[in-house]
């Protein structure tokens, strides 16, 4: 059978919305054109203005008569929270949706219809939208992205335009890994010496971890509240939702080096770690631990208004418990099987704390064993763990490291930059994740929130290679989230033209250049 047409270039959306159909003729944006912004689509309105402005120089006002219309309308049931019609005729343009969110897709949806050189801001005053009808709607709701910023900070203007990106691809989450063994990057102002002394390292490892090769160049950076609170507007305004990660019990070395008393040999003065892997140092187990952290999490979720944090969990070493006598006195008092179990317990009291706080804990699962009941398990070892988590109740997110962390080679070619040892994972695997239950199983597919990719920055410094590494596999990961049916010839055809889009965009997506200043998202 032959292949299908190719789509038009202008049609070439990512991801592919649920129905579309081309329309005869084209509509023009020039100096005449209004909006008519119902009441409650203001916040699209202006994430149209963001976008076209720049590029255009129009500026969309507001008129009842605009043939250019963006309406909330809430009767419309079917789409959902995140739902939108769209269609364009050569006489106006009309936008709708049951739900704020559901009218910022419709706008990102117009973002990818506008001709790639609108996107560079080298436009004229004039552009065209194609003729199409549209009715889009999520498969899931959670479509995330995990950046960490703490083995490589990142400036907080660089989190602008990844947010951007993920919204240009109806990603909705950003998971922000704010601390880890080699940095913490989260202010708190009760602990100022977190960032002052755990938000620096002496150097950084070259290679994998296990090598004796370092750079020998100190490495650092925090933010501040108001440059965090910055991008949690700037990404509520794009329909994007920052979720903060503060990963204990392990994964703390950063915290340990400013607060040694937080350790299970207090006396033991420790430096933020150079080295990549897993670090053998994880909390003490002391209630002035506890309380020195619910004091942390109160502060990260006045930041973050997430109804989500994420509190880590994964690769704890329980060593050091085994060996301390008030780790093994603590389990004794827990009534806790032994020093292993305090993993469980430790996790399980700071996510009633978040509970409390009327929020939900996020934990990845490390194996098949059980997390906190009011936990959302992230899967990232293998699905296997999402199932068994879904069948005792949880919420899952799927993360499967084979097929969803980007910090993995592209390609196995020797061109490619460094990169985690392991697999490749390439942009089939990636399109390959699976996201629907087993045979006989069809019940659990409500536990599932959906899918997330991770970029971990061992070796990934800078925006540039954040970004070749991150697309166009991202895309495949959005295209999968948003839309269930599989269909990787269409998908192909479609990210061909997309891949101009990129460019347009200033993303390395075909090779990394040496760092250069980016195009704004």
């Amino acid at each position: 059978m032959p292949r299908p047409a190719p789509p038009r270039p202008d049609l070439a959306l990512v991801p592919r919305p649920r129905r579309l159909s081309s329309r005869p003729g084209r509509f023009r944006l020039d100096a005449s054109t209004r909006l008519r912004v119902t009441a409650g689509a203001e916040q699209a309105a202006d994430l149209l203005r963001t976008y076209l402005r720049p590029a255009t120089g129009l500026r969309l006002e507001h008129a009842d008569d605009g043939v250019f219309s963006l309406a909330l309308d809430p009767a419309l049931t079917g789409l959902s929270e995140e739902g939108y019609g769209l269609t364009v005729s050569e006489h106006g343009v009309l936008l709708r949706a049951a739900r704020p969110a559901g009218l910022l897709r419709g706008v990102q949806t117009l973002r990818q219809l506008l001709p790639y050189q609108a996107l560079t801001g080298r436009s004229g005053t004039e552009v065209e939208l194609p003729g199409v009808e549209i009715t889009d709607v999520p498969a899931h709701p959670w479509r995330g992205m995990l950046l960490d910023v703490a083995r490589h900070f990142q400036p907080v203007s660089y989190l602008h335009r990844f947010v951007d990106l993920l919204a240009l691809h109806k990603l909705n989450v950003l998971q922000l890994h704010l601390t880890d063994d080699q940095g913490w990057r989260m202010p708190v102002a009760a602990y100022p010496r977190l960032t002052e002394i755990g938000g620096r390292r002496t150097q950084s490892m070259v290679g994998p971890a296990g090598s004796t090769r370092f750079d020998g160049r100190p490495h650092g950076g925090s933010y501040t509240r108001a440059e965090l609170a910055g991008l949690v507007a700037h990404a509520a305004a794009r329909g994007v939702t920052v979720v903060p990660e503060i990963g204990v019990p392990g994964h703390v070395r950063s915290a340990l080096a400013a607060h040694p008393e937080l350790g299970n040999h207090p006396d033991r003065p420790l430096d933020v770690w150079t080295h990549w892997g897993v670090c053998a140092n994880v909390l003490g187990v002391g209630d002035h631990v506890l309380d020195f952290f619910r004091t942390v999490l109160d502060e990260t979720m006045d930041v973050f208004p997430s109804p989500y944090v994420h509190l880590g969990g994964d690769e704890v070493p329980t060593q050091e418990w085994e060996t301390s006598p008030a780790a093994l006195a603590r389990a004794a008092r827990e009534g806790l099987p032994g020093p292993r179990a305090l993993h469980g317990w430790f996790i399980g009291t700071m996510a009633d704390h978040v509970v409390r706080a009327g929020r939900r804990p996020v934990a990845w699962a490390e194996d098949g064993t059980a997390l906190p009941p009011a936990c959302t398990v992230m899967s990232w070892r293998t699905p296997k763990h999402a199932w068994a988590a879904a069948r005792r109740g949880h919420d899952v997110i799927h993360a499967d490291h084979r097929r969803t962390y980007f910090d993995y080679a592209r390609d196995p070619g020797p061109g490619e930059p460094p990169a985690q040892p392991g697999h490749i994972t390439d942009l089939r695997t990636v399109y390959g994740v699976g996201l629907l239950p087993p045979p006989g199983e069809a019940g659990l597919a409500e536990k599932v929130l959906g899918v997330q990719g991770q970029l971990w920055t061992e070796f990934v410094p800078t925006p540039a290679h954040i970004e070749y590494l991150t697309f166009p596999r991202l895309c495949a990961l959005a295209e999968r989230a948003w839309n269930p049916t599989a269909d990787w010839p269409d998908f192909t055809g479609r990210l061909d033209g997309h891949r101009a889009r990129l460019t347009a965009l200033g993303v390395p997506h075909d090779t990394l250049p040496a760092p250069t200043a980016h195009a704004p998202a």
